[in-house]
């Protein structure tokens, strides 16, 4: 070492050290962003969460049997309803100028504010309205009377009152000394009789109305087919017209009964009094339900919760949708939801097996590619407007004048209808199926085709044999995502198809018993329709949050299904899972 070399170290060595900086950059740390992320997956949970307890807890509170009040008010006014819900608002300075000195001080306290209670008036045929607000300062008491009764109607709804008298062929028995044995007996006899007359009327009348109508078309065909004066015109002609002879005197014999039932039905009538004296008078089989609401055990509202989700479920809806039943409505949706994996299954099957197995690799795949991706960002919309200009007008009128010349002017498959419907949607979730069918094939590992075509097969039995078994639980994901999105789809459901009320379901017991061209009911649409289009929304609420709780677990039930098929297949297949 030299001695300049020293004289270096020597001052370096004097020189004072500098501290290492022990500041870390936030950016370079990860718990920030972790605990970023999981905080919004919560707030997304825990949304997700509320919104299912929100429409379950009203869905599953819906039809259990509420207290009906009578309220006094201070005018002397009486007003008998269920309780529904409660809320603050705010009085405006002439409201609150014409209380009672009292009242204004309380409201005042309450920096001007008050509460108020809607009730359920029902007996909208009396008061041409179902429900009341009634504010707490013009309440003097409030009580529960054990006679006052809920009648369920098959018209004008809710009606809220007492027995006044019920008339059995021209003799009248008092409301008040009749048991309720007595009345159950009379009640279940009604709807009887009821029942039979829409027996009669709608499956045995309309099976003589099918088939006249049906020997009306077989003329007309042969008319357009042979002409006026051929031979098979003729014996269509005759043939339709000794049959009409039998089918005119069977229509004759079944009204005829169906008369006698409602003549004996009239007979007995029911007459109603609600609390301010106004009577109605109905035939006692138009009661679809009774009970007196503030005198029932706990056993008897069970009972009527359990019959109230039992007419839900199996009975078809009344009063504008807002009461009665959704079997149309579920037929419909399930029916939709099946043809529509029926459609896009192969649909989009086929269309990844040629872009991921077959298509050589390029420009013009990859334009195809980014093409199905953005179909999955067109509004549905579009997607109804397609469907009913191509499927319903061009499709479907030509298969009319194929097929169908007897029937027109009047459409059979030219217009909206449950097979127009399930393709429109299939259109739309077809991207989703693609998607991921080519992420599915993808996942099979190369080494087992290799192998497979080493052994001697040829491309498609190693694709039927290896690949497609192997991509089946990815391609069942696919068709998972599909339905659930199909499923809930409305708006464009509403140009191809879905009514607000269905006359007829597309299954019943005249040839061909499946009838695609019909028109039918979504629960989707029975929302949007309870909801936005009835005439008092109040009186829909409680049928939207039933509804929508249905439809949620109809489609997690079909989910439920198509992912333990899924899993089945995973485990089969687990060395190669997707």
């Amino acid at each position: 070492m030299t001695i300049n070399q020293a004289i270096d170290m020597e001052k370096a060595a004097a020189l004072p050290v500098a501290r290492r900086s022990r500041h870390t950059n936030v950016k370079a740390i990860g718990e920030p962003f972790l605990w970023g992320l999981g905080g919004a997956l919560s707030l997304g949970v825990l949304m997700i969460t509320g919104f299912l307890l929100l429409v379950f807890w009203n869905g599953a509170i819906t039809f259990w049997p509420k207290p009906i009040q009578l309220v006094v008010l201070k005018d002397g006014t009486q007003v008998v309803g269920e309780p529904t819900r409660r809320e603050d608002f705010r009085l405006g300075a002439e409201q609150l100028r014409t209380l009672d000195p009292a009242s204004q001080a309380k409201v005042r306290a309450d920096e001007g504010f008050a509460v108020r209670t809607l009730y359920r008036t029902g007996n909208y045929d009396v008061y041409n309205e179902d429900f009341r607000w009634v504010p707490d300062y013009d309440v003097v008491r409030t009580e529960r009377p054990n006679d006052l009764r809920l009648f369920e109607r098959v018209e004008w709804g809710v009606f809220l009152g007492r027995i006044k008298s019920v008339r059995i062929d021209g003799r009248e028995l008092d409301g008040a000394t009749l048991s309720d044995a007595e009345l159950t007996q009379l009640h279940d006899a009604a709807r009887q009789r009821r029942e039979r007359i829409l027996y009669i009327e709608r499956s045995l009348i309309g099976e003589v109305n099918h088939r006249i109508d049906a020997d009306r078309l077989a003329v007309r065909r042969a008319f357009l087919r042979y002409g006026d004066g051929s031979a098979e015109y003729r014996e269509a002609r005759n043939e339709a017209a000794s049959r009409e002879v039998a089918l005119k005197k069977q229509y004759e014999e079944l009204s005829a009964e169906a008369q006698v039932i409602r003549a004996e039905d009239a007979k007995v009538q029911i007459a109603l009094v609600e609390i301010g004296g106004q009577e109605k008078t109905a035939n006692l089989s138009t009661i679809v339900r009774m009970y007196a609401a503030n005198d029932i055990s706990w056993p008897e509202k069970m009972g009527i919760y359990l019959s109230r989700w039992w007419e839900f479920l199996s009975d078809e809806p009344r009063e504008a949708n807002t009461e009665g039943g959704v079997l149309p409505a579920i037929f419909g949706t399930f029916t939709m939801t099946l043809l529509l994996v029926v459609f896009v299954a192969p649909f989009g099957v086929i269309t990844a097996l040629y872009l991921r197995e077959y298509a050589k690799q390029g420009r013009l795949v990859s334009i195809v590619r980014i093409s199905v991706n953005n179909l999955a960002g067109v509004p549905s919309i579009v997607y109804g407007v397609f469907g009913l200009g191509f499927f319903a007008y061009i499709l479907g009128g030509s298969i009319d004048q194929l097929f169908f010349p007897e029937r027109l002017p009047s459409p059979t498959f030219g217009t909206g209808g449950l097979l127009w419907s399930s393709l429109t949607l299939a259109i739309l979730t077809v991207p989703v199926v693609i998607v991921a069918t080519e992420e599915a094939l993808a996942a099979v590992p190369r080494s087992m085709r290799e192998g497979s075509l080493a052994c001697g097969a040829s491309k498609w039995q190693t694709i039927r044999s290896i690949v497609l078994p192997r991509a089946m639980p990815g391609i069942m994901t696919g068709l998972i995502l599909a339905m659930a999105r199909g499923a809930g789809e409305v708006a464009p459901l509403m140009l191809v198809g879905v009514v607000k009320l269905a006359p007829e379901l597309p299954i019943d017991g005249f040839f061909p018993f499946i009838h695609l061209e019909r028109s039918f009911m979504h629960l989707g649409f029975h929302i949007y329709d309870v909801g936005f289009q009835s005439r008092n929304s109040e009186a829909g609420k409680p049928m939207v949050f039933v509804t929508t709780m249905l439809l949620i677990a109809l489609i997690a039930a079909m989910n439920i299904g198509a992912i333990v098929i899924r899993n089945r297949l995973r485990r089969k297949f687990a060395g190669s899972q997707f």
